[in-house]
């Protein structure tokens, strides 16, 4: 019989361990590194915890900006598609998008790749968002762990907004904070 054999038990029953197990158990999670490029797959992943040219910022900043009305907020997350095997005559009924309240969602728009027309849906989005003012704050949001607003916001810096915040917690960390939130419909024209 080892030590460590004799010590654990020992530990547990004197109550010691559980300190030393809550420690391994909130351990950092993993770094992620930024891509060079736009994330192509995986979309649902643990995300980095920066944006080279982007604000990251928290659940309490991103309440700020959007109190303060400096920031549009965009919502990117994809619109689930209608099942191509649905029998004949069954209704369709998308799962309601609640998110932040008075975001412009844009789906669809985070993936690495967009076709043209989704591009020119992004970009239309964020002028109507900005009133074409390249210089107006944009913020970026879907889920937690999700490189769909990564992605876009990215995409809003190559395309010249000057300034770009990234918002990682995303409607659920809005959501849980007891922020204001609302259904949302897809602003018109996208796929």
């Amino acid at each position: 019989m080892t030590a460590s054999m004799v010590v654990l038990p020992l530990l547990f029953a004197v109550g010691l361990a559980a300190p030393v197990l809550a420690d391994q158990s909130s351990a950092p999670k993993a770094v992620v590194e930024e891509p060079q490029d736009y994330r192509q797959d995986e979309y649902r992943a643990p995300v980095p915890a920066t944006l080279a040219g982007a604000t990251v910022v928290s659940t309490g900043q991103a309440h700020r900006l959007w109190e303060s009305g400096e920031a549009a907020f965009i919502d990117v997350l994809p619109r689930p598609p209608k099942p191509k095997d649905l029998p004949e005559g069954t209704i369709w009924k998308e799962k309601p998008r609640i998110s932040v309240k008075d975001a412009l969602w844009l789906p669809n728009t985070g993936y690495g790749k967009l076709a043209d027309v989704t591009l020119d849906y992004f970009r239309k989005g964020l002028e109507k968002a900005t009133g074409g003012d390249k210089n107006h704050p944009l913020l970026f949001f879907c889920l937690p762990d999700c490189w769909m607003s990564w992605n876009a916001a990215r995409r809003a810096l190559e395309l010249g907004y000057g300034k770009v915040y990234w918002y990682p917690e995303g409607s659920e960390g809005w959501a849980a904070a007891g922020y204001p939130t609302e259904q949302l419909t897809p602003e018109p024209g996208g796929s």
